[in-house]
């Protein structure tokens, strides 16, 4: 689908339309991938400084681990897409026969999975990146710690916004062990990054107007 592709005007204009994809999931991937190039660029203005020479070798490495999230959160975006497409498609089967609505709850359970699976990747990709950003505001320049802070509340929202993508899926699911099972993923996620991600926007906030 090349969502990624697209400019930026082209992405939002879709976004906006009553095209099936993309849509929050997808939306929520970009915001991460967005708010991990912001902790990548705290790497990058202080990779190299004479200052920060004794985090240098942790910059490099934290930049290579954030290169790869975002290019990951960047590819979820259009697999996002693409898992939404088949499960589409099954809303529509027929049910009029036995034998039809048996083939609709097996091709549902497999598309449903998928669809509550990648958003649940997101979020993981996020938590990762929420994880690299407290890094970044920790031992970056301080002349970006604004920037680590910011891509912190846009992987926050990121986070919670892949989260609805999983329930969506999840309250359709005939499988309530598996519906049950990735809900508790996710809720964990929600319980432990989203307080983690607060603090580190607090630490930021408390370093910019003390």
């Amino acid at each position: 689908m090349n969502f990624m592709d697209k400019s930026c005007t082209e992405f939002v204009s879709e976004l906006s339309s009553k095209a099936p994809v993309p849509g929050g999931g997808g939306a929520s991937a970009l915001v991460g991938a967005v708010g991990t190039a912001l902790g990548n660029m705290v790497g990058s203005l202080t990779a190299g400084k004479k200052k920060y020479a004794d985090v240098e070798a942790d910059m490099q490495s934290l930049m290579e681990q954030a290169a790869a999230l975002q290019q990951k959160l960047l590819e979820l975006a259009e697999r996002d897409a693409e898992a939404f497409e088949p499960l589409s498609k099954a809303y529509g089967m027929p049910t009029e026969t036995e034998e039809e609505k048996a083939e609709k709850d097996r091709v549902m359970a497999l598309v449903l999975k998928e669809a509550a699976e990648v958003p649940l990747q997101i979020m993981e990709s996020c938590c990762a990146a929420i994880d690299l950003l407290a890094e970044f505001a920790a031992k970056g320049s301080r002349m970006a710690v604004s920037d680590a802070g910011a891509g912190v509340i846009f992987c926050k929202a990121a986070l919670q916004g892949g989260s609805l993508n999983v329930f969506i899926n999840t309250r359709s699911m005939k499988d309530r062990q598996l519906a049950q099972q990735l809900e508790a993923k996710a809720d964990q996620m929600l319980q432990e990054y989203t307080m983690k991600a607060d603090e580190v926007y607090a630490y930021v906030f408390h370093e910019l107007r003390k």
